[in-house]
């Protein structure tokens, strides 16, 4: 990615939010597609534009966003059927990044507008470890600091899996600490 490269990040889970932030970081124009709750709060984050992933026409805004030309990178948080429109969203020589499965194991999505714009799609599972720990140097450098939606303790573990089902914004935490905290003098 490169300074004044338009990102397209679909949700606000935490991957979604950090993946915004890291963008912005890296110079990009940054517009993400979501619930119309959350759009006020993905713009204090530093989005440039956001849109309402359940209007018909978030793809007409988003290509009116870019000048006709559509996003040139795509963190694809969901898959499933999302991905078709991922790739719809995409420009020409466009980069989607699958690193969700929110809508299950099979994605699907129209051919005819994945080979017209020769689409380059990225599975992601997981890193190696200089990835993880220069991403880990970039957010001590930068103070970025990552979104937590909510904390539970591990003993709440069905209420943290309630929340996990109704789109949380940023991250959930789980504590697992089973013992008091002691400070020491």
């Amino acid at each position: 990615m490169r300074a004044g490269d338009t990102v397209l990040i679909r949700g606000t889970g935490g991957v979604a939010l950090f993946g915004l932030q890291f963008a912005k970081l890296h110079g990009a124009k940054v517009l993400v597609s979501c619930s119309s709750e959350k759009i006020d709060r993905v713009l204090a984050l530093g989005a440039d534009h956001a849109m309402d992933r359940r209007q018909a026409d978030w793809l007409e805004a988003l290509y009116a966003l870019t000048d006709d030309r559509g996003a040139d990178h795509i963190l694809e948080t969901v898959g499933g059927t999302f991905l078709g429109q991922s790739v719809q969203a995409a420009a020409v020589g466009g980069r989607i990044y699958q690193i969700g499965a929110l809508d299950g194991f099979d994605i699907s999505s129209p051919v005819m507008p994945l080979m017209m714009k020769d689409v380059t799609i990225h599975g992601i599972g997981t890193g190696h470890r200089r990835a993880f720990e220069d991403m880990v140097r970039a957010v001590e450098r930068t103070n970025m600091t990552p979104v937590i939606d909510s904390r539970f303790m591990i003993a709440e573990l069905p209420d943290a899996l309630d929340r996990f089902d109704t789109g949380p914004f940023g991250k959930i935490v789980i504590d697992n600490t089973t013992f008091p905290h002691h400070e020491h003098a």
